[in-house]
C-alpha cells in the first residue's frame, strides 16, 4: 500500500505517518530529506531521530530519492519506506537547478509508481494559505501542489492530518 500523508506545519502529519509505518509487517526505513543547515534544524532532526523506534533503518538523501527507492526495490523483501518530507525535498530540488529538479522529480514519481513495498510519504499542504509575496515562494507552492496531486494519484490512500486528527481523503 502506498499512503500519502498531508498536513500543515505542526499538524501531526509525521507522527501519523510513523504510526502508519509502525503498523506494517515489514521492516521500516525512514528516508529523511532534511539537511541540517543551521542549529535549529540540527536540533529538529536530532529530536525526530530520538523519537523513532531504534529498529528502523535510516537513509538520509536530500535529492536522489528515486535512486534510494530503486535500490530498496531490488532487495528480496522491500521494506516499508517512510519518506519525510516532500516540502523539504522540493526546496532542495529548487535550489539544485532546473535540470536536476526536472530529472529528480520525474524519476521519483516513476519509482513511486513501481515500488513493490509499502510507502508512507509525508508532505505539507501549503495550498490553504495566502499567495506568496515573491516569485520563489509562489513557485514553491505551485510545485508542491502539483507534486502532491501527482503523489495522490499514485497512492492507494491519502490522509490529511489536522490538529493531530486524521481525515481520510482517499481510501
Amino acid at each position: 500500500m502506498h499512503i500519502l500523508v498531508l498536513g500543515g506545519i505542526r499538524s501531526g502529519k509525521t507522527a501519523l505517518a510513523e504510526r502508519l509505518a509502525s503498523g506494517t509487517n515489514n521492516s521500516v526505513v525512514y528516508l529523511a530529506t532534511a539537511m541540517a543547515g543551521d542549529d535549529e534544524m540540527r536540533a529538529r532532526i536530532q529530536r525526530h531521530q530520538q523519537q523513532r523506534p531504534t529498529a528502523w533503518g535510516l537513509e538520509e538523501e536530500p535529492l536522489a530519492l528515486a535512486q534510494v527507492l530503486a535500490g530498496y526495490a531490488l532487495t528480496q523483501s522491500a521494506p516499508c519506506l517512510l519518506v519525510d518530507c516532500m516540502s523539504l525535498w522540493l526546496s532542495n530540488l529548487l535550489h539544485a537547478g532546473e535540470i536536476t529538479f526536472a530529472q529528480e522529480r520525474e524519476a521519483f514519481l516513476t519509482q513511486v509508481s513501481h515500488y513493490p513495498g509499502e510507502l508512507v510519504i509525508v508532505s505539507n499542504e501549503v495550498g490553504l494559505g495566502i499567495i506568496g509575496m515573491d516569485p520563489l515562494t509562489r513557485r514553491f507552492a505551485d510545485e508542491l501542489g502539483w507534486l502532491n496531486q501527482a503523489l495522490a494519484a499514485r497512492s492507494d490512500k491519502v490522509v490529511m492530518s489536522v490538529a493531530g486528527l486524521p481525515m481520510v481523503l482517499k481510501s
